[in-house]
């Protein structure tokens, strides 16, 4: 067997066979990670506005960025929950939408994160009526 010197460590000798690799921790082992809960936000955003219906988040005053204008969460170890706020457009069932953008929000968050999602809570805050647009606009007085 071939071997190949290693520096010793103090007190001792060490040896490394060639060609052979080390007998090691799995790399899940080796660290945390942690998943921040501006990230599951901005992931639970994106999936509800890819909801057919939904033309936006939150309220249009709000100061928030648009990423995660009217969503909220709490993150634990291994768990999450969201809630939010969505406008929808006139004519659309809500309860649809609402149940679409749920399934969407669960599985984008649950296969990014890994994280598992407990609830996501939808809250229809407006209807966004036929020749409207959502308005990202500063409010008149301060």
């Amino acid at each position: 067997m071939n071997t190949a010197e290693a520096p010793a460590p103090p007190g001792g000798e060490a040896t490394v066979a060639v060609g052979r690799a080390l007998p090691r921790d799995p790399a899940a082992t080796r660290g945390q990670t942690s998943i921040s809960g501006g990230v599951v936000e901005k992931i639970a955003g994106l999936a509800a506005r890819e909801v057919p219906g939904v033309s936006a988040l939150g309220d249009a005053l709000s100061r928030t960025p648009d990423a995660v204008r009217g969503v909220t969460v709490e993150v634990g170890r291994r768990q999450t929950a969201v809630d939010l706020e969505v406008m929808v457009e006139y004519g659309t069932p809500l309860r649809e939408v609402a149940q679409d953008v749920r399934e969407n929000v669960i599985a984008a968050v649950e296969r990014m994160t890994g994280l598992e999602v407990v609830e996501v809570n939808v809250a229809v805050a407006d209807v966004l009526l036929p020749g409207e647009e959502p308005t990202d606009q500063e409010p008149r007085v301060q």
